[in-house]
């Protein structure tokens, strides 16, 4: 008479209750504890969660490590429970085969076959290893503990935890395939060139915008502090800002202008300083502060030391020219951009992102910013060089920005002759679900929803509907096309040098 049961089932059989048997003959302790306690607190993933939690409280590659841990953990988790142990249901350990008081009460319901638990506690430490792998290190020995108290009390055969850990490995690495590594950024380099030296703020004009996003009232008398011999102009919401911003580059014995406000006064200023031939010193006036934080002024401290010994370099800017009205009577206009310029969803995200990051980091506020602007915002029809796309976000930037994903932040260099332009479209099927899915598993950069390139113009035609142009912070309304272009260092701007 033939056995019904696979012949691969009946060794793996043989073989689980021979190592079952050597633990069964294990003698009682303290040990029974600890891992009865131990198998009960990665119940529903707690011990993990738990440990991510903690480990989100150190930021960078730690919080990144625990990110990806629970990541991969709800991989494993899922596929465990949902696929395998319906394909492959098994009994679970009987209590003739532990002794009574190291036999798990209540005994588990669901296939023995795989261990969650196993699947779980390895897809943590392995996917939090791939990122850091000291920590991966330090996560082993809690992980196998976990594995190896399913087999302890009872309620997994040996074989159902190594097949369980093996499944956690695997979704780590695909895990870790989501979420590759981003290439470093390059590092920081200027292009040098001479300023005038302007000690104490000697031949320094300086324009204050009380509508800066940190202005109080003591801001200027502050910087006739720090710069006692400048010419300070302060600019109050109801004047005309690029008009008072023209007369305190034009003040008489002006060297250089200084500019105090956010990034779209601070482009207004580079007009004027382009326009003169002056160079600019970008004091951290704003909310973000984007120009100054690349060109190394993001405090006023290094803004008045290299000011004062004419430390400068040059960087390019953007012209674009925009075109609204109607279309037989356009009104044209013409702005300087320092930083990046966007049409669509894109300044919704950013707001979220700057919002949730502080509290969340960098990655996983990008992440959650995207999910909350894109589940129920709609893309907009646009004609971009010449091709029709239907688009979510179209970004600009003056300058190669990194990483070179969704979420842009840094630019090391300022004079590189390029425009950074950004594309995530909706042209394809399931458009939405196919961009929620890679913020989700981090490959927005390599997905086909996302287009990536570099230019030295560019061209956005709205259709028929306006569209609303955002341009350095800026917003224009009603816009029906816009060209970008690069002037390769037109700017002239003080930064400190590193080698000072």
């Amino acid at each position: 008479m033939h056995s019904s049961r696979p012949r691969g089932r009946t060794w793996i059989s043989r073989i689980d209750r021979y190592l079952l048997a050597h633990v069964s003959r294990l003698p009682g302790g303290d040990h029974d504890v600890f891992f009865r306690r131990l198998s009960a607190s990665a119940n529903q993933g707690k011990l993990w969660i738990g440990t991510a939690a903690v480990l989100a409280l150190f930021p960078g590659k730690t919080r990144r490590a625990a990110l990806h841990g629970l990541l991969a953990q709800g991989v494993a988790s899922t596929v465990t429970n949902v696929v395998f142990k319906t394909l492959l249901p098994r009994a679970r350990p009987l209590p003739e085969h532990l002794p009574v008081f190291r036999f798990v009460h209540p005994q588990p319901t669901s296939s023995s076959m795989p261990s969650g638990h196993s699947a779980s506690a390895v897809a943590f430490a392995v996917g939090a290893g791939l990122v850091r792998p000291a920590l991966g290190v330090a996560l082993a020995p809690a992980a196998l503990g976990v594995a190896y108290s399913r087999v302890h009390t009872g309620a997994h055969w040996p074989s159902d935890v190594l097949f369980g850990s093996a499944l956690g490995a695997g979704a780590a690495l695909v895990t870790r395939h989501w979420w590759p590594v981003r290439p470093p950024i390059p590092q920081t380099t200027r292009s040098w060139t001479s300023a005038p030296q302007l000690p104490d703020g000697a031949g320094l004009s300086i324009v204050v915008n009380t509508l800066g996003g940190s202005f109080k009232e003591e801001t200027a008398a502050a910087l006739q502090e720090v710069f006692p011999k400048a010419h300070i102009n302060t600019v109050q919401p109801d004047e005309d800002l690029v008009q008072r911003i023209n007369a305190t580059a034009d003040f008489p014995g002006t060297l250089a202008l200084g500019v105090w406000g956010g990034d779209g006064t601070v482009g207004a200023a580079a007009a004027a300083a382009v326009e003169r031939s002056l160079p600019l010193l970008v004091l951290p006036g704003g909310t973000l502060n984007h120009f100054a934080r690349d060109a190394g002024t993001g405090s006023l401290k290094d803004a008045e030391e290299a000011a004062s010994k004419g430390e400068a370099a040059l960087a390019d800017i953007g012209v674009v020219t925009a075109e609204r009205g109607l279309p037989g009577n356009p009104e044209v206009s013409e702005l300087v951009m320092l930083n990046t310029s966007s049409v669509g969803l894109y300044p919704n995200f950013v707001r979220r992102r700057e919002h949730l990051q502080p509290a969340l980091g960098k990655p996983l506020a990008g992440v959650v910013a995207m999910f909350r602007t894109f589940t129920a915002g709609t893309p907009t029809t646009l004609t971009v060089d010449g091709v029709e796309h239907k688009v979510w976000i179209a970004y600009l930037g003056r300058g190669r920005y990194y990483p070179r994903d969704h979420a842009p932040l840094i630019r090391p260099v300022m004079d590189d002759g390029v425009l950074d332009v950004r594309m995530i479209t909706a042209d394809e099927t399931f458009a939405r679900l196919r961009l929620l899915w890679s913020v989700l598993t981090g490959t927005v950069a390599s997905s086909r929803i996302t287009h990536l390139r570099e230019a030295t113009e560019a061209r956005i035609d709205a259709g028929g509907a306006p569209m609303a142009l955002a341009v350095d912070g800026e917003a224009l309304a009603g816009v029906r096309s816009v060209t970008y272009r690069v002037r390769p260092r037109a700017l002239t701007y003080y930064s400190p040098h590193p080698n000072r």
